[in-house]
């Protein structure tokens, strides 16, 4: 399902698996030319929403790279940019790389994900975070700016063991 007022646009591929949902407003944009990106060979303007996965209410999400999201995962609150491109300094180029979510992750609401970032399977990234690298450690909440392991998650926590999207 995709809600009211969304726009996304410049997609080589939209991707959403079974019971996945766009919530309303979000902003999801690709760039389809190469003139700032050709030496980047594999990259793909494309967005992945896994099955069970939802991304509430007024978003940006930058898939100058591919942007995934998996299944379980739901990208909360509202105001989270996720951004896949920047600018290589050392190089004086545009650059770009993919930001991946793993499988039954939270991601609270006004978060910022940079190019490059990838949050592990069954974590937990707290509200107004910043999240530039790749995180590692499995089950675990993440916060902060720069996002940092808070602690570990009890592997039976039950968000972890649910068999269809929504949250009561």
């Amino acid at each position: 399902m995709i809600g009211n007022f969304n726009v996304i646009k410049n997609l080589e591929s939209l991707v959403m698996g079974e019971s996945a949902t766009i919530g309303q407003g979000n902003w999801i944009s690709g760039y389809l030319g190469d003139r700032h990106y050709s030496n980047e060979v594999s990259r793909r303007s494309e967005f992945i929403l896994a099955p069970h996965s939802a991304i509430t209410n007024r978003h940006i999400i930058d898939c100058t790279n591919t942007v995934s999201i998996g299944e379980f995962t739901i990208l909360a609150g509202y105001g989270t940019q996720i951004l896949t491109h920047s600018i290589d300094l050392k190089r004086n180029k545009q650059a770009s790389s993919p930001v991946v979510i793993g499988s039954y992750c939270f991601v609270g609401t006004d978060c910022c994900l940079l190019s490059g970032a990838a949050l592990p399977d069954r974590s937990f990234l707290s509200a107004k975070s910043l999240l530039n690298s790749k995180l590692e450690d499995v089950g675990c909440i993440y916060g902060g700016i720069p996002a940092r392991r808070i602690k570990l998650i009890d592997a039976e926590t039950l968000f972890f063991k649910r068999n269809i999207g929504f949250v009561n």
